[in-house]
């Protein structure tokens, strides 16, 4: 679903686990037109919060490289718990333009219309 600019995923839909899952999701957000993707917590796999096994970096890269803005949506506590590099990663990403971690699309919204 397309909201000002934003593909809205389905909390329901297909775990992103790999980059092809990436690739998939870019080419129904670009046949939107959108500029953003936002992607609820429950639609990715644990092992993209466990930075050590790279999915991750292999999905948000692709998103990157194709200039779209990824914002992961939701509570990510329980992962941010069990990992500093995590914690870190998060913070980091918060503070530039490509990826952002969000309690929910308000927060998104707000974001953007700041021109964060």
């Amino acid at each position: 679903m397309l909201d000002d600019g934003v593909y809205v995923c389905e909390p329901d839909g297909p775990l992103l686990r790999e980059d092809r899952d990436a690739l998939d999701l870019i080419g129904e957000a670009w046949g939107c037109g959108a500029a953003w993707v936002a992607v609820p917590v429950e639609r990715l796999h644990d092992d993209f919060f466990s930075l050590r096994t790279r999915v991750a970096g292999e999905i948000v890269q692709k998103f990157v490289n194709y200039r779209l803005g990824l914002a992961i949506v939701g509570d990510i506590s329980r992962f941010a718990a069990a990992s500093s590099a995590l914690r870190d990663w998060v913070h980091e990403a918060n503070r530039g333009r490509d990826i952002w971690f969000v309690r929910d699309l308000a927060e998104l919204a707000a974001r953007r219309s700041a021109g964060l």
